[in-house]
């Protein structure tokens, strides 16, 4: 959706048949990005947040609206790259959509498991694909972090991976993770 009234048109109709919006691209800085200001403008939207510091996804989006039979309107709007989309969809999407579905757990299972490399720390929280191994009789759990930064990798890497590994920001103290230290797996494969 590359012009206003396209996605005006598209937002229209999803809200007329939808609780929760759910929309990939348009969220960035590009002067294509054109849905924040039609969510602003047309539906009088409130912008919860509109970047978040987590990579990937930072301009992930989250507004709400009062629809036209003044029920609550939810959008969740993902970058459009597909691997942050899929992230954030994780972290953010599925979750509210279990919570509104009655679900116990929402956030769904999140484990521990020792990080099988040594990994260089962003300056945000990072969550990158990974393949968790519970524990057994001779090991701890263990995950080992797959794709690499190439679009294709990573993209194959959505689809061999059963978790989101959670990493934590850079600090001064720390800017390695190393090998064998211990980190959260959100499993990705419980839907």
């Amino acid at each position: 959706m590359s012009r206003p009234n396209e996605t005006l048109a598209k937002l229209q109709e999803g809200i007329r048949c939808a609780d929760v919006i759910v929309t990939t691209g348009s969220v960035s800085m590009g002067e294509r990005d054109l849905l924040k200001q039609v969510l602003k403008e047309d539906f009088n939207a409130d912008i919860h947040f509109g970047r978040v510091n987590l990579k990937p996804g930072k301009p992930t989006t989250f507004a709400s609206c009062e629809g036209p039979d003044k029920r609550s309107i939810l959008f969740f709007c993902l970058p459009g790259n597909p691997v942050s989309a899929s992230v954030t969809c994780h972290l953010y999407v599925l979750p509210t959509l279990k919570r509104l579905s009655g679900q116990i757990l929402p956030e769904g299972q999140i484990v521990k498991a020792q990080i099988q490399s040594e990994l260089k720390l962003d300056p945000r929280v990072e969550f990158k694909r990974g393949i968790y191994q519970a524990a057994s009789m001779e090991t701890p759990a263990s995950v080992h972090i797959v794709g690499g930064h190439m679009l294709s990798s990573n993209l194959l890497s959505v689809s061999t991976a059963n978790c989101l590994v959670q990493l934590p920001s850079r600090t001064e103290e720390r800017s390695i993770l190393y090998k064998n230290s211990w980190v959260d797996c959100w499993l990705t494969n419980d839907l």
